[in-house]
């Protein structure tokens, strides 16, 4: 399979849909980010790279981190984790208050944002200094040390997160918050605002493609158990409440920002990430969303 090819391919065939979509721009460091760009990075697992565009370009990977802070959370409390979020699609936008009343507090999974808040309350309480080691655990994923938080990303998400700050209040009146308010808050938004490039990105999902197990060092982040339910939710709900579609036109586990990225895994043999800010009325990458099932389509790769 040429791969070079088919990236190239694909660029020039979602360069119609770059001028559409809409950035995050009720985040305003994200409303300056011009929509135009795009890059794309495959990374196999015998450490072949392939990527088109601004590949190497750093942007605000936002909600991909959620990943991140699961595999964290079940990596040190192991499925306790499920006892306080659970694992079914939501079918609300990811920032809905609405099914929290109605089911006591409990988010529907990890993967919205008062799903990301419970385990950001996990963190507080399992580790002694989170957000540092959370940075170190992303270090050690993808082999970079200077990826790092984006205080100003972070700081304009906190001034006008009063969602959030609703979610969690609501979460801790029904004793599914443990940790103070601010504190959480502060944790998320930090998360949420790790630059990344597509590259580097993709090194970090590749352990996820590799079975929760690091390709270098060999490291087992995850149990072959703990990768298999977590793949499953990247697969059931890591599009907001547009899983389904991508599951039906993409076919991977995967896990998209609202930074315009999206990072996906086909389990044994790549990671793949995609970057294109313009963003769809569900909060996805217009363009990136075409072009993971343009990528799918012309390789015949995906789990099914």
């Amino acid at each position: 399979m040429d791969y070079e090819q088919v990236l190239q391919e694909i660029q020039l065939e979602v360069s119609p849909l770059l001028n559409d979509g809409k950035v995050a721009d009720y985040i305003p460091e994200l409303a300056k980010i011009d929509k135009s760009n795009f890059g794309m990075h495959l990374l196999t697992l015998d450490e072949q790279n392939f990527a088109v565009g601004q590949s190497q370009v750093k942007f605000s990977i936002q909600s991909i981190s959620k990943v991140f802070m699961l595999a964290m959370a079940v990596g040190e409390c192991q499925y306790s984790v499920f006892d306080r979020v659970n694992v079914e699609p939501s079918g609300d936008p990811f920032n809905s208050l609405v099914q929290l009343e109605y089911e006591s507090g409990i988010p529907r999974n990890p993967f919205i944002n008062s799903g990301a808040l419970v385990i950001a309350d996990i963190l507080l309480s399992e580790f002694s200094n989170p957000k540092k080691e959370f940075l170190q655990y992303i270090h050690r994923l993808t082999g970079v040390s200077s990826i790092d938080y984006n205080e100003t990303v972070a700081t304009s998400e906190k001034a006008l997160g009063y969602k959030n700050a609703a979610m969690v209040n609501l979460m801790k009146s029904f004793g599914n918050i443990h940790n103070e308010v601010e504190d959480i808050l502060d944790l998320y938004f930090h998360f949420c605002s790790i630059e990344m490039t597509c590259e580097e990105l993709a090194r970090a999902f590749r352990v996820f493609a590799n079975h929760g197990r690091g390709v270098v060092d060999s490291y087992s982040y995850l149990s072959e158990s703990q990768f298999k339910r977590i793949a499953a939710i990247m697969l059931t709900c890591g599009f907001y409440d547009e899983a389904g579609e991508f599951a039906f036109s993409v076919g991977l586990p995967g896990k998209s920002g609202v930074g315009g990225g999206i990072a996906a895994i086909l389990p044994n043999k790549y990671s793949l990430v995609v970057w294109s800010p313009g963003l769809n009325n569900k909060g996805n990458s217009l363009a990136g969303m075409k072009a993971l099932e343009l990528f799918t389509t012309k390789t015949h790769t995906s789990i099914f």
